[in-house]
């Protein structure tokens, strides 16, 4: 019988500028189009695995905390498949921890499932390069295929498991752009993504998104290798309200906005209209808002995000690196 081993990751959250949503394949989460993001430096995921026989079945610990069954259920399905990678029959410990709210539109699962890979990976010996780790975090959820690289990242959608993974078109100190996390909600979405994509194909307007991502996907990479922030920006709030657009008139309507939310939204555009105080709102499936913006401008929109009403906290991220080993372990 092998012997225990047990390795330790960090990852972090992604904002999607050219956003996931919809499958061509569910249950290899093989994407309907391809997505750019950029890693958030302040949503992190530190996961610690260890593989040892002293184990009747998998165990998952999430902040100080023992995961529901669905989310063990969740973590075990994709542990399965790095154990019929090695041939390795034990079981895991799993204990994670989150310096953000999960299930609230900020990307958690991207972090925690692209954490979970390169833990588990190092932890069985298995030794893949970062391509590999892409499309194996994808397996788990597939915004954690754009986590493993840093910076900013393109998801190439692919056909088959093999050619559905993220690289990095440019690194973190390539521009020094900061998105701001506006928190106005810490409740757990009621329609997860994973439903969510599901749902994305009942939309009248969805094949019409499809048809044109593409173009869209040529501009926002051409904007963000300039480091142009309006270009960028302007794609970037068309994009998220394409994306809600689409959850919204699905066959079961999905309405992630708070009111909040949209106060947050018409304020940006009228401090840049009015003020010239350039950002940009995003969102991903979720109420709470991305502000892209310069460097320059992150504390003075931080300043008159605070006061607003609902507003509850700001997270100011920096572009961020890739997922990578951590020596010192969780448990």
């Amino acid at each position: 019988m092998p012997s225990t081993t047990k390795a330790t990751a960090k990852s972090y959250s992604n904002i999607a500028f050219v956003k996931y949503w919809g499958n061509r394949d569910d249950l290899l989460r093989i994407p309907a189009n391809g997505s750019i993001s950029m890693n958030l430096s302040e949503t992190a995921t530190v996961t610690t695995v260890e593989f040892t026989p002293d184990l009747a079945e998998d165990s998952l610990e999430i902040d100080g905390r023992p995961a529901t069954e669905p989310a063990r259920q969740r973590a075990g399905q994709f542990l399965d498949v790095i154990r019929e990678m090695t041939g390795r029959p034990e079981s895991a410990r799993v204990v994670s921890h989150n310096n953000f709210p999960m299930g609230t539109g900020i990307a958690s699962s991207a972090s925690a499932f692209s954490a979970l890979t390169l833990a588990a990976c190092t932890a069985a010996s298995i030794e893949l390069s970062e391509k590999q780790l892409s499309a194996l975090a994808r397996r788990g959820s597939g915004s954690a295929c754009r986590s493993i690289p840093g910076g900013f990242v393109e998801w190439f959608p692919g056909l088959t498991d093999a050619s559905s993974y993220a690289i990095q078109i440019a690194p973190p100190d390539y521009w020094p752009l900061r998105d701001i996390v506006v928190i106005v909600s810490s409740r757990h979405k009621n329609v997860g993504s994973a439903e969510g994509h599901i749902l994305a194909w009942t939309s009248p307007f969805y094949t019409t998104r499809l048809n044109h991502l593409p173009e869209r996907l040529h501009r926002m990479r051409a904007a963000l290798l300039l480091r142009d922030l309006r270009a960028l920006g302007e794609e970037c709030e068309l994009e998220a309200l394409e994306l809600h657009t689409i959850a919204m008139t699905s066959a079961t309507p999905v309405i992630y906005w708070d009111p909040a939310t949209l106060e947050v939204m018409q304020a940006v555009q009228r401090w840049r209209e009015e003020e010239g105080l350039g950002g940009y709102f995003t969102l991903d499936a979720g109420a709470n808002v991305h502000i892209l913006c310069a460097a320059a401008d992150a504390e003075r929109l931080a300043y008159r995000l605070r006061p607003l009403p609902g507003v509850h906290d700001l997270i100011i991220n920096s572009p961020a690196p890739g997922t990578h080993l951590l020596e010192e372990h969780l448990f």
